[in-house]
């Protein structure tokens, strides 16, 4: 049984390559857009759809590492960054479209798991919470960043 390339395969076959062959700029194969709406304005301009997709990846990556430096704060802080970075992304690029698709999809199923076994969610997110908040309680009630800070020397 023989199967026919379609025109991706033929492109990577027997080359091993593992990028797109058409991308000059390094951040990817962009998103299909509608003609005649101003992004394919801006790309019918070379230089000016250069500037704009490095401006969308330079925005994408300033809430990524928004979200990174959130790290250090207590909370859930850190993820929303993170995903309007993703998104941003996304809405040029066809490898964060991919990846933002994938997370869409599983957060689609984690609800509509949540919403079929509504007591055990409701558990674990309530014994969750109750474990951060001893977390918090000791780490006051303690002073346990203090003590890091003497064991640490500094």
């Amino acid at each position: 049984m023989t199967r026919t390339l379609d025109a991706r395969d033929q492109t990577h076959a027997g080359s091993g390559a593992t990028r797109c062959p058409d991308c000059t700029d390094g951040l990817g194969q962009p998103r299909p857009v509608e003609p005649g709406s101003w992004r394919d304005r801006v790309r019918r301009k070379p230089g000016l759809a250069t500037v704009y997709r490095i401006a969308v990846f330079f925005a994408g990556l300033l809430f990524v590492l928004l979200g990174l430096a959130l790290t250090v704060l207590p909370g859930p802080l850190t993820i929303p960054p993170i995903l309007v970075g993703f998104w941003v992304w996304s809405t040029e690029f066809e490898w964060a479209r991919r990846f933002f698709a994938a997370f869409r999809r599983q957060a689609r199923d984690t609800w509509a798991h949540a919403k079929q076994h509504p007591v055990s969610s409701a558990a674990v997110t309530i014994g969750g919470l109750a474990a951060a908040g001893v977390v918090f309680w000791a780490v006051g009630h303690y002073d346990l960043v203090d003590r890091a800070i003497a064991a640490v020397g500094g």
